[in-house]
């Protein structure tokens, strides 16, 4: 790169772009919490379409400031053509700019972003990004606004007891419903957390901590908080909802690190949350999920872009501590996607075929949109997210030759060699999206126990009708393209089929018109591109005589038409179900029912 600027007036350019970058951080941001504080007026209102478009604008918003930064960047200062020099005084003073900003972290990543765009520089190798953090975010707070802290601690010996330091948490959030009976629900909800206590001892420092702000996710808002007794930390969260009249609510209340995990699981969308000190939010949730990485807190408080920044450092640290080699994923290989694995890391990686052999008819760029698709839709607990990447560096040594002949293969033009052969020769993949391993369904339904087995089957059905009932035709039903997670929740993960279901027509197998269309091996009626015969499925699915009985007992009403054509009807009206996200186990109406009549 050239210096086209004198000494002097160079490092002014320098700092001046080191300046037009912050602002474009500082312009997303802004328009995230927007996000979050809108999300807070929806949930009032009652908007639920309005939030699931949040939801949905807000995965662009990042890519627009963006690239709106980077095009100010070249029109502006010419800024591909300047020098190194250059380049690095303007990550010197960016580092100057960030002392005081209570986002530093993401504002780190904002500049990798808005960098590599207009350097066109490969992610893995770029100089002049921030590979490990510069800003230390440990005990960050809004020191601008001691009043208004990050999480609010409430001492139950101080003001009344539980029951009154519960209510004073629950109001503060100033939601302008009223609740339909709420001295009820703090009864039975300081019942619960002194039965979840009954085996502990009790301290005399006990308190209750809980985040200043709401969590939002599609009818439901979340109060995040912990109990402190003593040493012992244990999460508390409270799930608001309205019922038919409006009115709002305690619905559900999680006590333990199990019952977080899954309203945290990577099978959610993101949470809508207005944050200042994100990384403060991010440190109290780990302190319930201490197993959670902070990669995927990140990512689901609606920070996927500094989740991924975080995803990759965790990965090269993994690569830089670990022996073992890349693999071909265990499970039946799909026409699609080639799928790899490294035994000791828990993701897998996932990368577009260059050709798709019949029946598939589809393209590279169709795939990518369903991907995108699932990004932006709510995932209900039903699909897996995936974080998505380019231009990432593989240590060549560490494939296997039977994954490195499978890639030469099937994805040849997303591969690029470097390095010669010698020991820091480097595999560089193109395009490839990477997600949480899941064990392949079919292959729990072959090997578990009789009981798993059948949850494993009841799952199946509830996560088809959570699917649908989200406007998501997940298009091949096979068991082998849902998975179960860690937790042992069945989710589905084959997106190149997906389909919304309000475009898809759902008709039942006309009556064969003679004995040679009863007895032909192809269909002799016409099937459009999205049309569904529900009736068809059994085929494919009740294969082996214990999957049939049992999927038959719990999950008949999927090969009927109507089943389908109901959950379509009431999409085209505008309703939205009420997605429950934790066990019902845990809602209070159903802890205690005679409170409910």
């Amino acid at each position: 790169m050239n210096n086209p600027f004198p000494k002097l007036l160079s490092s002014q350019v320098a700092f001046d772009m080191a300046q037009t970058l912050l602002q474009g951080f500082m312009r997303h941001y802004s328009i995230f919490r927007d996000a979050g504080r809108l999300a807070k007026a929806a949930f009032e209102n009652q908007d639920w379409h309005g939030i699931r478009q949040l939801l949905r604008d807000r995965i662009t918003f990042y890519d627009q400031r963006v690239l709106e930064t980077a095009r100010h960047l070249e029109e502006e200062f010419d800024a591909p053509a300047l020098s190194d020099e250059i380049w690095q005084q303007v990550k010197l003073h960016y580092i100057g700019l960030l002392s005081n900003l209570h986002q530093p972290e993401l504002a780190e990543t904002f500049f990798n972003s808005v960098t590599t765009r207009i350097l066109a520089s490969k992610y893995f190798n770029n100089k002049f990004i921030f590979v490990r953090p510069t800003i230390s975010t440990e005990y960050l707070e809004n020191d601008e606004a001691p009043s208004k802290p990050s999480y609010r601690a409430y001492y139950p010996g101080d003001i009344g007891g539980l029951q009154a330091v519960l209510k004073s948490l629950v109001t503060s959030f100033d939601l302008k419903n009223s609740f339909e009976n709420l001295d009820r629900d703090l009864e039975l909800t300081t019942k619960l957390i002194k039965q979840s206590l009954l085996n502990t001892t009790s301290s005399t420092d006990f308190q209750i901590h809980a985040l200043s702000t709401l969590f939002f996710r599609n009818k439901t808002a979340y109060i995040m908080g912990r109990i402190i007794n003593g040493e012992k930390i244990s999460p508390l969260a409270l799930a608001l909802m309205h019922n038919p009249k409006g009115e709002l609510i305690i619905d559900g209340i999680l006590l333990s690190e199990v019952d977080l995990r899954l309203i945290f699981s990577f099978t959610h969308s993101y949470f809508l949350v207005d944050m200042e000190v994100p990384s403060a939010y991010v440190t109290f949730m780990r302190s319930l999920l201490p197993h959670k990485p902070r990669a995927e807190l990140y990512n689901m408080v609606g920070l996927q872009k500094h989740g991924k920044n975080l995803f990759y450092r965790d990965f090269q640290h993994h690569l830089m501590h670990s022996t073992d080699q890349f693999r071909i994923a265990p499970g039946i290989r799909g026409l699609v996607m080639l799928v790899f694995d490294l035994p000791s890391y828990p993701y897998v990686f996932k990368l577009i075929k260059d050709y798709f052999p019949p029946p598939k008819e589809t393209s590279r760029d169709q795939i990518m949109a369903k991907y995108q698709l699932v990004k932006q839709h709510d995932r209900v607990g039903r699909m897996a997210d995936s974080l998505e990447f380019s231009n990432v560096a593989f240590p060549l040594n560490r494939f296997t030759p039977e994954l490195l002949a499978e890639l030469e293969e099937h994805c040849a033009s997303l591969l690029e060699f470097s390095g010669g052969k010698g020991p820091d020769a480097e595999l560089v993949i193109k395009h490839l999206y990477i997600e949480r391993r899941m064990t392949p369904l079919n292959i729990r339904l072959q090997e578990d126990s009789p009981a798993e087995i059948e949850d494993g089957v009841i799952q199946y059905g509830e996560a088809i009708k959570n699917l649908i009932a989200a406007n998501i035709f997940p298009g091949d039903l096979l068991y082998k393209n849902f998975g179960v997670t860690r937790y042992g929740r069945v989710a589905f993960y084959d997106y190149d089929e997906i389909e919304y279901l309000t475009d898809c027509e759902i008709r039942e197998v006309p009556a064969p018109r003679n004995e040679d269309d009863e007895m032909a091996s192809e269909p002799w009626y016409r099937i459009g591109p999205k049309d569904i015969f529900p009736e068809t499925y059994k085929t494919f699915l009740l294969g082996n005589d214990q999957i049939r009985d049992l999927l038959l007992k719990h999950h008949a009403d999927l090969f009927q038409p109507a089943m389908w054509q109901s959950y379509k009807n009431r999409l085209l009206a505008g309703e939205i179900p009420d997605f429950i996200e934790y066990d019902q186990s845990l809602r209070l109406r159903n802890i205690f029912p005679d409170n409910y009549r």
